[in-house]
């Protein structure tokens, strides 16, 4: 019997996503054992982006996504993701072997991520914006699922990423068990996949203007998924509850402004949908230092609003973009995509939890430029909709 596919997609990449920031929901122990600050922590994470630019760079311009099957790649991958985040668990002594282990934790993910999309077109590409939202809804939630594990496991930190770990070699079964869909299948007649073929990918309007607006998406999105436990331990929020329960929270209910994002987007189309949580989250970009002193149920709100709002767009640039492209490219065209919006992130990182210390709230002013110059972008779909 066939396993339900979209269900089977999404959980999949709950359960993977999870590798993704789990050395950030154990951020506060990590700082406390290896005498390190929210920096070091910075670097965990790059390390993980610079490992899954790389793969995804691999994957797109040797075209191996579109060579072999979308489901072999992520169960291999989830494996081997799966192994190097245990090994991190239970080897890593410092920051020179946790690097290491981190990175490969990232180069893994690039079968996992892009894969996952593929594989979500190559069943439903009938129904991509909505799936892709579902899809990327679960990523969310899975990039919170430490903070989640972190809560229920207490202080012991290792258990935090071997449950992640675990969850990942479930996320492989379930992928090689369903296969890959019907569809995506190459044209009779198409040229064989050459070297940086992908690339061309740019000469196509739409997925230009939707791969744009999609950096600008990026520069934002996982410099606050970084922050968020840093800034929420600066605030007033901690009377509330565990800085844990709080991250788990404000990063987990952008699954809502993703799922919500695509049921909208089958009534709108994604590029309206896209428009509004972009300039949503770069509103609470701007707003941020101004409220950071609010009473906690005020900053609550305001810190659950950006959350709902700034993973909400994500999965509809996804879909113009496989929509845009050739069906013997989306694999690799998506990876591409993924590579260059993710060496944005390492740049916003970095530069965000440097200076988070010395600026305070007021760190959320370096992200605004990316939802601003991604509205921009995004305006002549906008305005070819309104045309037609």
């Amino acid at each position: 019997m066939r396993l339900p596919v979209i269900p089977t997609i999404v959980f999949a990449q709950l359960f993977g996503g999870s590798l993704w920031f789990s050395t950030n929901g154990v951020g506060e122990a990590l700082m406390r054992v290896w005498s390190i600050g929210p920096a070091e922590i910075g670097q965990l994470t790059n390390a993980v982006q610079l490992g899954f630019i790389l793969g995804t760079l691999g994957f797109a311009l040797t075209g191996l996504a579109d060579r072999f099957a979308a489901s072999r790649i992520f169960a291999v991958c989830a494996v081997t993701g799966a192994a190097a985040n245990a090994a991190f668990a239970l080897l890593a002594e410092g920051m020179a072997s946790a690097l290491v282990l981190r990175f490969m934790v990232g180069l893994s993910l690039a079968g996992v991520y892009p894969l996952g999309m593929k594989l979500v077109v190559s069943w439903v590409p009938e129904r991509a914006g909505h799936a892709l939202a579902l899809l990327v809804g679960m990523l969310t939630l899975g990039t919170a699922l430490p903070h989640g594990l972190k809560l229920a496991g207490g202080g012991a930190w290792q258990a935090v990423l071997l449950g992640s770990s675990v969850l990942a070699l479930l996320a492989a079964a379930m992928i090689l068990r369903l296969g890959d869909g019907p569809h995506l299948r190459r044209r009779a007649g198409a040229p064989t996949l050459r070297m940086g073929a992908v690339l061309t990918a740019f000469r196509i309007p739409v997925f230009r203007a939707s791969a744009l607006a999609y950096f600008g998406h990026m520069w934002e999105l996982y410099a606050v998924w970084t922050l968020v436990p840093l800034l929420v331990a600066g605030s007033s929020l901690v009377v509330l509850a565990p800085v844990s329960a709080l991250s788990f929270v404000i990063i987990g209910i952008g699954a809502l402004g993703c799922f919500a994002g695509g049921a909208i987007s089958r009534r709108t189309g994604s590029a309206p949908v896209a428009a509004v949580a972009l300039a949503t989250s770069g509103v609470c970009c701007a707003l941020f230092p101004l409220v950071a002193d609010a009473s906690p149920a005020w900053l609550l709100a305001f810190f659950l609003l950006w959350g709902l709002s700034v993973p909400a767009d994500s999965p509809q640039f996804s879909a113009m973009s496989a929509r845009a492209c050739p069906p013997e490219i989306v694999g690799s065209a998506l990876a591409l995509q993924n590579a260059i919006g993710f060496a944005l992130t390492i740049v916003s990182i970095s530069w965000g939890t440097a200076m988070v210390a010395d600026w305070g709230p007021k760190v959320s002013w370096l992200l605004l430029p990316g939802p601003v110059l991604g509205v921009i972008a995004l305006l002549p779909l906008l305005r070819g909709r309104a045309a037609g």
